[in-house]
């Protein structure tokens, strides 16, 4: 299995209402936090991934050029029931995906520290 594809394997097991940053997605996998965003950006005609679930570490929605994906984005995650605060941030605290919630065949996962 390639960098992407643990990426897309990874990221399909978020929970509908829950968003994980794009560095712990990468620590996850063992790669670095633009990596991840590459591969959210060329994700496969017919799979199916939940990227709007996928957010930068300050908890916000990350800006596009191509003038919408990003609201397409806040559009999704307010219809799982994500709350963004004033701010246009989510609190991890509350929507994050937390260890206890890895399914598991992922449930001795630990973080992989990989230097940027």
């Amino acid at each position: 299995m390639d960098i992407y594809e643990k990426i897309y394997d990874t990221v399909l097991r978020i929970p509908k209402g829950r968003v994980a940053s794009y560095g712990r997605i990468a620590r996850m996998v063992g790669c670095g936090p633009r990596q991840v965003g590459y591969a959210m950006g060329t994700i496969p005609d017919g799979l199916e991934v939940p990227w709007h679930r996928v957010v930068n570490s300050q908890g916000k929605v990350s800006p596009r050029g191509d003038g919408g994906s990003d609201n397409e984005q806040r559009r999704r995650l307010l219809a799982e029931g994500v709350i963004f605060n004033n701010n246009g941030k989510i609190d991890f605290e509350r929507f994050g995906w937390h260890i206890s919630e890895l399914p598991e065949d992922l449930s001795d996962w630990e973080e992989i520290i990989v230097e940027d």
